[in-house]
C-alpha cells in the first residue's frame, strides 16, 4: 500500500519562502507531494500564444523545481482541468489532505468549491489559508460588521488593525526535509500548451531602497524608474508580501499605502463579485456608451493624437508593463474622451498587462470611469496636455514611445478635449439623474 501523502498546490504564491499555505503542509506530518496545475480553462482563453504571463510563470516554476531537487523532491506539474487533475491525482497517490491559499476571484472561488465537493467525498480534506494579501475578506470591518466601499477611512482602520503578527514571516525552511521524495519530473513545456516563450526579461524580484525612500516624490513620474516594478511579483507570488510590507513599507508610507490598496481591491471583490461585468453603482450601468470600435482600435494601438496616450498604450504593447499614472490617463481617456465602456478597456487591459490582476484592474477601471466604490467623480476628466505638462515636462516620457509626435505623418487628436469633455458631462449628466 502507497504510504499517505499530504499535497500542496501552487496557484498565486509561486515561492518556497514564507507561504502560508505551504508552512502548514509541510507541518502536517505526512510528506507533501507540491503540484501546479496549468488550468486549461484559463489558459484556453488567451489569445496570444507568447503570453508572457505564462512565460512567467514557467519559469518561476523551474526556480521552484531546482529548489525541491536539492531535498530529494520535485514537482509535479499538471496540464488540464483543474477537477480531472485532481480525480488523476487521488488515483496515483494516497492523499489524505490538500493544502492551498485563498484566491478571491469569482472563477477561483467556483474552482476551489468543486475542487472541495470531490476530496470530500474520497475523505480528503481541503484546507486554504491567507497569503497573497496582508489583511483580507472581513479582517477590515466598520463598526457595524459591514464592508468599507471607501478606501481612506479603510486604510485608516487597516492600520489600527494591524499587528506585528500579520507581518510575520512562515519558520517554513526548517521543515523543508518534510517533501515528498521522489524522482524529478519534467515540468510541461511551453510548447507542448500551445505557447512560446516571448524573450522579454522580466524585472528583478529585488527592491532599491533609493526607489522607495523617494516613491512619493517620483511614483507619477514616467519618465524615470520611480516606481518598484514588483507588481508582477506581487500579483504571481514570487515575493512574499509579508515581507516586502515590513521592508519597503516601513520605510515609506506612500509606499505602504499602495499595498494596502492592493487589499482593499481585493476585499471589494470578494465582498461584491458583482463588480466583474457591472459597475458597483448600479446607476452607471445606464450610461449610453458610444463605443465606436474604429476609435478604440486608434486608443488601444497608441495613434489618437495624443501623446501621452499613445506612450502608455504604446508601451503596454511593447512590455506588457504601464507606468501607473499614465494607465489613469489612458484610461480616463477611453472612458471620459472616446466614450468607451470601461469593461472594453478592461478587458484589452487584462490581455496585455503582466501584472493583471482582476480586483486592481476592475478597481482601477471602475475608478477612472466614476463607477466604483471610490471614484474619480464622474465630472472629473482628465486633461491629456495638463497631465504632460505636470507628470512629463520635458517630454522625456513621449520622446521615447511616440518618438514621431511633432513630425506631420503623426495622426490628429482623434477628439478635440473641450469637445469630448462637454459630451462626456451630458452623458453621464442624464444617466444619472434618472
Amino acid at each position: 500500500m502507497k504510504s499517505a501523502v499530504n499535497i500542496f498546490w501552487f496557484r498565486r504564491d509561486l515561492r518556497l519562502h514564507d507561504n502560508a499555505g505551504l508552512y502548514y503542509a509541510l507541518r502536517s506530518g505526512k510528506p507533501v507531494v507540491p503540484v501546479f496545475i496549468f488550468d486549461t480553462n484559463i489558459l484556453g482563453e488567451l489569445e496570444d500564444k507568447a503570453d508572457r504571463r505564462v512565460e512567467f510563470i514557467h519559469l518561476a516554476l523551474q526556480e521552484i523545481q531546482q529548489e525541491l531537487i536539492k531535498y530529494g523532491s520535485t514537482l509535479d506539474v499538471r496540464y488540464g482541468e483543474p477537477l480531472a487533475i485532481y480525480k488523476e491525482l487521488a488515483s496515483e497517490y494516497t492523499i489524505e489532505a490538500v493544502y492551498t491559499n485563498h484566491d478571491y476571484e469569482p472563477y477561483a472561488t467556483k474552482r476551489d468549491a468543486a475542487i472541495e465537493q470531490l476530496l470530500t467525498l474520497k475523505g480528503i480534506s481541503f484546507n486554504t489559508f491567507k497569503d497573497q494579501v496582508i489583511l483580507e475578506k472581513g479582517e477590515v470591518l466598520k463598526d457595524d460588521g459591514k464592508p468599507y466601499t471607501v478606501f481612506t477611512p479603510y486604510s485608516r482602520r487597516w492600520k489600527t488593525t494591524l499587528t506585528p503578527f500579520h507581518l510575520t514571516s512562515y519558520p517554513i525552511e526548517k521543515y523543508f526535509s518534510h517533501f515528498f521524495k521522489q524522482a524529478t519530473r519534467q515540468i510541461v513545456s511551453l510548447e507542448k500548451m500551445g505557447f512560446k516563450a516571448s524573450g522579454i526579461s522580466f524585472p528583478p524580484k529585488s527592491w532599491k531602497s533609493e526607489i522607495i525612500k523617494r516613491y512619493k516624490e517620483q511614483r507619477d513620474i514616467p519618465s524615470i524608474e520611480g516606481t518598484s516594478r514588483l507588481s508582477v511579483h506581487l500579483r504571481f507570488g514570487t515575493i512574499s508580501i509579508r515581507e516586502l510590507a515590513r521592508g519597503a513599507g516601513a520605510l515609506n508610507e506612500s509606499f505602504l499605502n499602495e499595498l494596502i490598496w492592493r487589499d482593499f481591491y481585493h476585499m471589494i471583490l470578494w465582498h461584491f463579485p458583482r463588480v466583474v461585468g457591472h459597475a458597483f453603482k448600479p446607476e452607471y450601468d445606464r450610461i449610453k456608451w458610444r463605443n465606436n470600435e474604429t476609435e478604440f482600435a486608434a486608443w488601444c494601438e497608441g495613434r489618437t493624437g495624443y501623446p501621452i496616450v499613445d506612450a502608455g498604450m504604446r508601451e503596454l504593447n511593447a512590455t506588457g508593463f504601464m507606468h501607473n499614472r499614465v494607465r489613469m490617463i489612458v484610461a480616463s481617456f477611453l472612458t471620459k474622451h472616446l466614450l468607451i465602456d470601461w469593461r472594453w478597456g478592461e478587458a484589452y487591459f487584462a490581455k496585455k498587462l503582466l501584472d493583471f490582476d482582476l480586483a486592481a484592474n476592475n478597481g482601477g477601471w471602475q475608478w477612472a470611469a466614476g463607477s466604483g466604490c471610490d471614484a474619480a467623480p464622474y465630472f472629473r476628466v482628465f486633461n491629456p496636455y495638463l497631465q504632460t505638462q505636470k507628470f512629463d515636462p520635458d517630454l522625456k516620457y513621449i520622446r521615447k514611445w511616440v518618438p514621431e509626435f511633432e513630425e506631420l505623418t503623426y495622426p490628429r487628436p482623434i477628439v478635440e478635449h473641450e469637445v469630448a469633455r462637454k459630451r462626456c458631462l451630458e452623458t453621464y449628466a442624464v444617466a444619472l439623474k434618472k
